[in-house]
């Protein structure tokens, strides 16, 4: 699950688009991409579109709002759908939320991490109940401490963020979204330092950015032919270290070279994945 695409609860006729464009995921957003007096015609609009989700191969996720905001208690009714597959909480701080959440619906819970409390207790939150992944919410962190958006500002929540999960288990978390949505350089940077830092996925506020998030989240050929030269190479040591192009090779390289090759089901690691490459999208701006 590399590629999570938002689409507003408001915008029905742009639902079945953005389950078409190839993303791993999509995010229904109840949340900020729709206005006070448009809460409750969003909510009917996923009720509606719920046999549509159900039909759908992309997994479906709804972002809720908030804990303590007058919607929260409201559209905790539409996790019961049968076609939604999971529920995106915002403003993520304590388990204290979590486990309301949780006595509701048994569907997993994607935290978004997204203020400095959120972060100084993000390990607090990626142990609460029901957790499958946390996501990083680059935008509202850098609100809640006026920090500038740069990848040094924010490069300190983000480790915190990779490596409350990974001491949780959970799987890898998403980085947040890249604003600049005609700068494919920009998105390229940002998806390859989110993953080399740890992140298995990126937020996408359109459908232009998911083919690209795809590739930048999966491994090239040229890292897939190097991992089966590693597992060729240890193999043919014996089960011992050996040098592949003046680089040692021992076990813990052994094991990466594997997932590497789980994630496009080349190799049996215990890990499962697969490619998307996205298809030809619509061009509607999404809101995160």
């Amino acid at each position: 699950m590399r590629s999570f695409l938002f689409v507003p609860g408001i915008r029905p006729e742009r639902f079945a688009k953005a389950l078409a464009c190839g993303a791993d995921a999509v995010i229904v957003d109840l949340e900020d991409a729709v206005g006070a007096a448009d809460k409750g015609p969003a909510r009917q609009h996923v009720a509606d579109a719920a046999a549509a989700f159900a039909a759908s191969t992309t997994r479906v996720l709804l972002r809720i709002n908030g804990f303590g905001t007058p919607w929260f208690e409201g559209d905790l009714s539409l996790l019961a759908l049968g076609g939604i597959d999971g529920v995106v909480l915002p403003k993520a701080e304590s388990a204290t939320v979590l486990e309301a959440l949780a006595r509701v619906t048994t569907k997993p819970i994607l935290p978004i991490v997204e203020s400095a409390l959120g972060v100084w207790q993000v390990l607090e939150v990626a142990k609460g109940p029901g957790v499958e992944r946390l996501i990083f919410g680059s935008v509202d962190f850098e609100l809640d401490l006026d920090c500038s958006g740069t990848w040094e500002a924010l490069l300190y929540a983000r480790s915190q963020i990779v490596l409350a999960s990974r001491v949780a288990g959970l799987l890898a978390p998403v980085d947040g979204v890249t604003v600049a949505l005609d700068d494919a350089a920009q998105l390229a940077t940002d998806a390859s330092r989110g993953r080399s830092l740890g992140f298995g996925g990126k937020l996408c506020i359109h459908p232009k950015q998911v083919a690209q998030v795809n590739a930048a989240f999966s491994p090239s050929e040229e890292e897939l032919a190097k991992a089966r030269e590693v597992i060729e190479a240890f193999e043919r040591a014996g089960g011992g270290a050996v040098s592949v192009d003046g680089r040692m090779v021992d076990l813990p390289i052994l094991l990466k070279a594997r997932r590497q090759l789980a994630v496009v089901g080349c190799e049996s690691s215990g890990e499962e994945g697969r490619v998307v490459t996205g298809s030809d999208c619509a061009d509607e701006p999404r809101i995160s």
